[in-house]
């Protein structure tokens, strides 16, 4: 199924385009959960996803990833009103040296074929940033630029931190949660054919090592 490229008010001209590569889904020396798919991003698809480590840990899950990537399982499919919301505890600093993102995302679509993926997401970073973006094939298209925002807990000395991630989907509305507090909303009239229907999951960023909790819809 093919959906029409979001085109928020807010958007801004797309990342450049990069030819589109094989998925690569297969994650050592640790398989994923059952069920669950690690999807590179285009960019890193020759890459191999045997540096990420994605398991069950307790209640929940633990990351730590190599490539930056999304995390789903096929069954994890939301329609209509909805609210998608995982907590991350990121346990040290990025591998990377500097902040890297982790958080949600809903509406995905064909997320096999680089030419053909839709999912729109929320990610916070440990510098206390928010950001916003839709991918279309393999063009990123920034919604709200990377930008500082109170409710966004930063990293100690340490490089800890935690943080709630949330997408909330109404008859009318996407609101944009962390922490339980809204750091920005669309109003649906306003994506002009983005569907908000479609598979959920995680996004973790390259280098990172953080803990999954509470992560599931509630409708």
């Amino acid at each position: 199924m093919r959906r029409t490229v979001l085109t928020l008010t807010l958007l801004t001209a797309p990342i450049a385009a990069q030819q589109p590569k094989p998925p690569v889904t297969s994650a050592t020396p640790a398989s994923p959960p059952a069920g669950w798919t690690i999807r590179l991003d285009a960019k890193d698809s020759s890459k191999s996803a045997s540096d990420t480590r994605f398991v069950t840990m307790g209640s929940g899950y633990h990351v730590t990833s190599g490539p930056a990537a999304l995390y789903y399982n096929p069954q994890d499919v939301a329609t209509g009103s909805y609210t998608v919301r995982a907590t991350f505890g990121q346990r040290k600093a990025p591998a990377m040296g500097h902040p890297e993102a982790y958080g949600v995302f809903i509406g995905g679509a064909e997320l096999v074929d680089n030419g053909k993926q839709q999912y729109m997401y929320l990610v916070v970073r440990g510098d206390g940033m928010f950001y916003v973006a839709h991918r279309g094939g393999v063009e990123v298209h920034p919604i709200v630029p990377w930008q500082a925002h109170d409710v966004v807990k930063k990293q100690n000395e340490a490089g800890a931190a935690a943080n709630e991630v949330a997408i909330q989907v109404t008859a009318d509305s996407v609101h944009m949660l962390v922490n339980g507090q809204r750091v920005k909303s669309f109003d649906k009239k306003d994506m002009h054919g983005f569907n908000t229907d479609g598979q959920y999951g995680l996004r973790v960023n390259h280098g990172l090592d953080v803990h999954v909790g509470n992560f599931g819809v509630q409708k």
